[in-house]
């Protein structure tokens, strides 16, 4: 597995994400990755091979260490980061197609307008380095994807907690699996620094969760702020020719008022 090539997509994303979503990769890539690649593999590397158990019966050991270990940790924890890693790669993809539809307009403008290549050039990199807005078709394509990463966190998360009964690693486990002739003890290798580092990735994990929330409800927050401003504009719209309306019926009652006096004042004339 490449975490560099992962790294250079994500990287793509990073750029029209919000602050929030920043502060999520850098806790992804520093704090789990980086961990997981450079301390937690060598921690959980002798995990079958300092598994001993006090039977010499052929078989008992990989039977007792099947039925306590069924998926190793740093597995868990890659199929974890790839699962969560894959919402934030559909980002890229609409981002993509977003600019290539983009860079399509921007040829086929300059070859109907008979511009130079110079200019066209310089409009490319202009639409390479843009930030795309989180609006529209990208906002429930953002949001939809923080919604995923948070079921693919709490997912992976219950079910460290369910299939290792915690997060703690036990130093003994009774083992009554066939072929072992009785109940037998079995002894994991390091357990105390292999609970440090679960509890550290379990930590980090909810970590990333807190920032997806807090992500989501910023990104709700300002659509809804969006919508309430559209509403208002709309609002003030339909209230300019009601009131324009309404001072051209005053103006004509004062002219009519005006009418009316210098008519009777007229006619009163006449009768004197």
């Amino acid at each position: 597995m490449s975490w560099v090539a992962l790294y250079a997509q994500l990287g793509g994303v990073n750029k029209h994400s919000t602050s929030l979503g920043k502060i999520w990769l850098s806790v992804l890539f520093l704090f789990r990755i980086t961990i997981l690649v450079l301390a937690a593999e060598s921690v959980w590397g002798d995990e079958q091979a300092g598994f001993t158990c006090n039977t010499q019966q052929p078989g008992c050991k990989n039977v007792c260490y099947d039925h306590f270990f069924p998926v190793s940790h740093i597995r868990l924890w890659c199929l974890q980061l790839i699962f969560v890693s894959t919402p934030a790669l559909l980002v890229a993809m609409h981002v993509a197609y977003r600019k290539s539809g983009d860079k399509r307009h921007i040829i086929a403008t300059a070859s109907r307008s008979g511009g130079d290549d110079k200019t066209r050039q310089v409009d490319l990199e202009t639409l390479k380095r843009r930030r795309l807005p989180i609006t529209g078709p990208l906002w429930w394509t953002y949001t939809c994807s923080l919604f995923f990463r948070l079921i693919f966190e709490a997912g992976f998360m219950y079910a460290l907690y369910f299939v290792y009964d915690g997060f703690q690693m036990p130093r003994l486990v009774k083992c009554e699996q066939w072929p072992c002739p009785n109940k037998v003890d079995c002894f994991i290798s390091r357990p105390t620094e292999k609970t440090i580092f679960t509890i550290f990735m379990v930590v980090s994990s909810s970590v990333c969760m807190v920032l997806n929330v807090a992500e989501l409800a910023y990104l709700i927050a300002k659509a809804l702020m969006r919508c309430s401003a559209r509403m208002s504009k709309k609002n003030r719209a339909y209230a300019h020719p009601v009131n324009m309306t309404l001072d051209k019926s005053l103006l004509q009652n004062k002219k009519n008022e005006i009418l009316l006096s210098s008519v009777s004042d007229s006619s009163s004339n006449k009768t004197v």
